[in-house]
């Protein structure tokens, strides 16, 4: 078992995140994990990520506030509000970005796989 107190979460910066903090909760600088890790962002009012792709699957739940997701696969964009406790995956190769567009912070938690080794 490995345990990650809040308090102790190793922040983290990501690529083209603005206005965001990031803290990692479980896996790389946190502890040992095998197949993935997690982490756990706050987007402030305005906070935003740029429209990325991945060929990893990633999975997000919003604990706090409201979050703008948009997602595009094949051309086709989709886009949706979720509130505390709505959660989405964006699939492997899929254009994935959030926003923060209301005037209170979002708390939202990403799990992730680990990326395989180069």
């Amino acid at each position: 078992m490995h345990v990650t107190r809040f308090d102790e979460a190793p922040a983290y910066e990501a690529p083209n995140h603005f206005d965001m903090r990031c803290l990692r909760l479980q896996g790389k600088e946190a502890g040992p994990s095998t197949q993935m890790w997690m982490g756990m962002s706050q987007l402030l009012p305005g906070g935003h990520t740029t429209l990325d792709g991945s060929p990893i699957e990633k999975l997000y739940l919003v604990l706090e506030g409201r979050l703008t997701v948009v997602g595009e696969l094949d051309d086709q964009r989709e886009e949706h509000e979720l509130g505390p406790y709505d959660s989405c995956r964006f699939a492997p190769g899929e254009k994935r970005q959030l926003v923060n567009r209301t005037n209170r912070p979002a708390l939202v938690v990403l799990v992730m796989a680990n990326a395989p080794p180069a």
